[in-house]
């Protein structure tokens, strides 16, 4: 069955097929435009350092044939067949791109992917539309890129630049065009490969190379099967997953809500049950609290005035002079001597609560939330986490653990000789602890706030530093931000994805903000963004901010961009 991916998912090759001998299928198209589908072979700096593993029309293989360009077949504009283990070792990624071939927008174009089928059966697909992009004219769709093994990664990035520009940006040349259109190379023959057969042939393991069967029965999704063919028709593809609508011969995916946690928001109220009954309790052997500027008497502190805005409220009577009684009402005898709480019976102990025992009420407020969900949050800086629910262990942030409940085990989790390595290197260290048990578990730290972001299949980038915890079903890994402008070129982030909860820490209440074309961020104030946001380093890093008189005091700022649907989050503080 067929993976679903959305724009910045990652996967191990090994994970998605045992083949290594595979076909790329690329499915672009737009009224009016033609697209140019290429491939750039690159080095380990990322640049076409060997001009022989740029693979496009004028040069369809690579010289040891581990890349050919195979032309358009089974329903994709373009196809490649890449064998993994013939690639040399100074080949450390595989871009695939799609540039317009003249005038337009990549705006235009319909619902299309990249997809790797192994053995002739589809093992991923990465699928996208015109409205996540706007002026470009080039797209990065894929890559294939060694860490360890080789990995895919759907990337789905705009380029302003055409095809020549996209040449330049990997270190290329752009040769003069010459008069002569150059000949196919053996005679204009497809690479030494056979296509399938009608007749399905038996897979062996691990799967050999094999082209995808034409989507002719895609075609028309509710018509009976052709008879004449023999060949077993293909299985229809899985149902889209996350913001990926189905539609033939391809999914038509609207832009993914990245943002499937409602809890950051802003403002973040306190969850229902937090707001103290009427009336409100005071301390035991104070009196009641009075009321607030602009309340009506009577009504219960910490909940706003119920008045339309803009409209002053009546007074129930006229204020009396400073320092004297109230008057009474016509024909009611006169109101309660100077210093006697209104309102309160006479003869009543001004320390006991109208709602009841005066203890009982006082902690009312206070009391613990169940809601029956796994993570709750408690108030504004208190999260419970219900290790019985779901059956996840939760990475917390060491000494985060103020109270627990039930049976729970705490032990230490290690990153690992390289996970510390990268950890310093990066600034990302996490130093955590596993929760593990049948029990509830409070988590706090220096009184932060917290909100728990929930994870349904998409990701979100956030810096090791506000993070509290997060299940341990949660993918999570370093992520470099590319840029020019600063000591080594590049800023780092934790990417979390998959399904599950991870909580995050704030100064204040945060803000949600939705990505523009035009939107910056202080990196000092970013607590986390969408993971399908692309981010640019736009000013230069200062060694101090009185660096040099006149200077703004504003370091690094980032410049955010991405289609509909991606946010990034502001709190009022920096770090």
């Amino acid at each position: 069955m067929a993976r679903e991916f959305q724009r910045g998912h990652k996967a191990k090759i090994s994970d998605l097929t045992a083949g290594t001998d595979l076909y790329v299928g690329v499915q672009i198209a737009a009224p009016g435009l033609s697209f140019d589908i290429s491939c750039f072979g690159l080095d380990a700096d990322e640049q076409l350092s060997d001009d022989r593993y740029f693979i496009f029309f004028n040069q369809p293989k690579s010289p040891e044939e581990s890349i050919q360009l195979l032309g358009a077949q089974a329903g994709d504009t373009e196809s490649f067949r890449v064998t993994l283990e013939r690639i040399p070792p100074a080949i450390q990624k595989l871009s695939f791109t799609a540039t317009i071939d003249g005038a337009g927008q990549m705006s235009q174009v319909g619902p299309g992917y990249i997809r790797i089928v192994a053995g002739g059966e589809e093992v991923v697909r990465y699928a996208f539309t015109g409205s996540e992009f706007t002026t470009e004219r080039a797209v990065m769709l894929g890559d294939f890129y060694l860490k360890d093994v080789w990995r895919f990664a759907a990337v789905g990035q705009g380029f302003d630049g055409g095809l020549d520009a996209l040449l330049r940006n990997f270190g290329g040349e752009v040769a003069e065009e010459e008069p002569a259109a150059p000949q196919p190379p053996d005679g204009g023959q497809v690479p030494g490969f056979a296509p399938p057969t009608q007749s399905a042939p038996a897979p062996a393991p691990p799967p050999a190379f094999g082209v995808p069967a034409s989507p002719q029965a895609l075609q028309a999704p509710h018509a009976p099967q052709t008879p004449q063919i023999p060949q077993a028709p293909q299985a229809p593809q899985p149902a889209p997953v996350f913001g990926t609508p189905p539609g033939p011969p391809a999914p038509a995916p609207a832009p993914p809500p990245m943002h499937g946690a409602p809890t950051i928001a802003a403002p973040m109220t306190p969850p229902g049950g937090t707001v103290p009954p009427p009336p409100a309790p005071a301390p035991y052997g104070q009196p009641p609290q009075q009321p607030q500027f602009g309340q009506v008497p009577g009504q219960v502190p910490g909940q706003p005035p119920m008045q339309i805005p803009g409209q002053v409220p009546p007074a129930p009577q006229a204020p009396s002079p400073y320092g004297q009684p109230a008057p009474a009402p016509y024909g009611q005898p006169p109101g309660p001597p100077t210093g006697v709480q209104p309102g309160v019976p006479q003869g009543v102990p001004q320390g006991v609560p109208p709602g009841g025992a005066g203890l009982q009420a006082a902690l009312q407020p206070y009391k613990e939330l169940p809601t029956g969900q796994r993570w709750t949050r408690q108030n504004g800086q208190l999260m419970r986490v219900d290790l019985g629910m779901g059956g996840t262990p939760v990475l917390a942030r060491q000494g985060s653990m103020v109270m627990y409940q039930g049976k729970v085990d705490f032990s230490y989790k290690g990153a690992g000789f390289a996970g510390r390595v990268v950890g310093n290197a990066t600034g990302q260290e996490m130093q955590l602890m596993r929760c593990t048990g049948r029990g509830q578990v409070f988590l706090a730290e220096e009184g932060a706030h917290l909100h728990p972001v929930e994870l349904q299949g998409d990701g979100i980038c956030v810096s090791a530093e506000n993070v509290l915890a997060f299940d341990e079903s949660l993918q999570y890994e370093v992520r470099r931000i590319e840029g020019h402008g600063i000591p080594g070129g590049a800023l780092f982030t934790m990417l979390f994805q998959g399904t599950g909860t991870v909580v995050v820490k704030t100064h204040g209440t945060p803000v949600v903000l939705p990505v523009t074309p035009t939107t910056f961020a202080d990196c000092n104030a970013v607590v986390a963004w969408s993971a399908a946001s692309q981010v640019i380093i736009s000013s230069q890093v200062r060694l101090r901010r009185n660096a040099y008189p006149g200077h703004s005091g504003e370091t690094v700022n980032l410049q955010f961009r991405g289609a509909p649907g991606n946010f990034i989050v502001v709190q009022p503080y920096e770090v």
